[in-house]
């Protein structure tokens, strides 16, 4: 009996583990492979295990929503707390002397710690701008089921790359070009002085003496001299400056896009409770669009480079890479860059030519129309709606406030300053 109750439960699954290891081969596991997964499992569960005496590091949480306890009586509040005493009146002299001190105290201390960081809240200006561009890419990574982290990594390594490629094929251009620029300036300028032009301007006014007696002057003077090397010493320390200025941009792009969401609920935890939604809503909607902005503005600057470089190359526009560079960088700066960097490009090509300035010429300010119509409105769709004399009233304005830097944020500060007045302001004014 105790035989048979044995082997009687045991024999089906025997013949079924048998049945699946034998008729079906492909889903046999070798003792070896098992083996294998069995190590590769141990390993990684002692490598997520903390190590002896390591703690986790400390992290700064947000508090919990405290609920109102509406229900407490008032002798309760009050043995809690305490009576709260007599207040001294808000239209008390002292108390309006005091508070009216303070705050133009505070004021002025604000005031002495902008003018002193005026540099580091360009660079913070700025990384938030990259990393508000950059968190659309992100987002969309994460609908793809990315962790955020490796989101980050792939956008911030990709644009990276970009870059070091581009300039890694730009710059020995550029070298290559202004060392041509230099070596044929003296033939320019032996040119320009043995034009007839030149002649009969110096025989009217002494030109040539003129040149030659400030040139001696400039040469005999010390200070002049040491004004030059003072100069190449400021330019190097610029040169220095700008390479730190984008390493501190850098690093605090990453930061900035790595705890965007954690900034954003901190922000709207400052707001008051009842209008905590409308708050996030709003702020969703100008974090969006700012960054939709900064993708489809760098799509079309990229275009319009491209496409400048190759009717520099078709006409024969010399300095054609130096020049589509500086096409790219203007056409950042949205409504006039272009035309500055149309501007700029046709008084170059009339070095030869005017047939080929004035082609080049025709052909990029059609395309500018063409940009206008079609190109910017696709890219832009879901970007920022800013009609066009405040959009260029803004660009004006930041440029002359904060210069690049401002030019480029000024459409899109001016969105968000539009879609508050509409959903705030108006909407406030219309219940009245």
């Amino acid at each position: 009996m105790t035989g048979h109750t044995d082997s009687s439960p045991s024999g089906p699954e025997e013949s079924q583990e048998s049945g699946s290891t034998v008729e079906g081969p492909q889903q046999h596991i070798s003792p070896r492979r098992t083996a294998l997964a069995g190590m590769l499992n141990t390993m990684a569960h002692r490598l997520r295990q903390p190590l002896p005496g390591a703690q986790p590091r400390l992290r700064f949480e947000m508090p919990p929503v405290q609920e109102e306890d509406q229900t407490a009586p008032e002798s309760e509040t009050s043995a809690r707390f305490g009576h709260p005493g007599p207040r001294m009146s808000s239209q008390h002299p002292l108390y309006v002397g005091f508070m009216g001190t303070v705050g133009v105290g505070v004021a002025l201390l604000v005031y002495w710690i902008g003018s002193s960081t005026t540099q580091l809240l360009l660079w913070i200006v700025a990384a938030l701008f990259i990393a508000l561009g950059l968190d659309p890419v992100v987002r969309w990574l994460e609908s793809k089921k990315f962790p955020r982290a490796a989101g980050i990594v792939a956008a911030v390594s990709t644009l990276g790359l970009a870059m070091a490629a581009f300039f890694a094929t730009l710059i020995p251009t550029i070298v290559q070009q202004v060392t041509e620029i230099v070596e044929e300036a003296p033939r320019w300028i032996t040119d320009f002085i043995n034009s007839d032009f030149f002649r009969s301007i110096d025989n009217q006014y002494g030109v040539r003496e003129r040149i030659t007696q400030e040139l001696e002057k400039f040469v005999n003077n010390p200070e002049a001299i040491g004004g030059i090397f003072g100069g190449v010493v400021g330019f190097g320390s610029t040169v220095a400056n700008g390479l730190f200025g984008a390493l501190i941009v850098l690093v605090l792009s990453l930061y900035f896009l790595a705890a965007l969401p954690a900034m954003k609920k901190w922000g709207y935890r400052l707001a008051p409770r009842s209008r905590r939604a409308r708050v996030e809503a709003l702020s969703e909607e100008i974090t969006g669009s700012v960054g939709n902005y900064v993708i489809g503005q760098a799509v079309v600057a990229l275009v319009n480079a491209t496409y400048a470089f190759i009717v520099m190359s078709i006409v024969g526009v010399p300095f054609a890479v130096l020049l589509a560079f500086v096409v790219a960088l203007l056409a950042f700066i949205p409504l006039v860059g272009g035309v500055i960097a149309g501007v700029i490009v046709t008084l170059i090509a009339l070095t030869a030519g005017w047939q080929t300035a004035v082609v080049y010429a025709i052909c990029y300010f059609a395309y500018l129309q063409f940009e206008a119509y079609f190109i910017s409105p696709r890219i832009m769709q879901k970007a920022v709606a800013v009609p066009g004399a405040v959009a260029v009233i803004s660009v004006i304005a930041g440029g002359s406030l904060l210069g690049v830097l401002g030019a480029l944020i000024a459409i899109p500060t001016a969105a968000a300053i539009m879609l508050l007045v509409k959903e705030i302001f108006i909407v406030r004014q219309d219940k009245h």
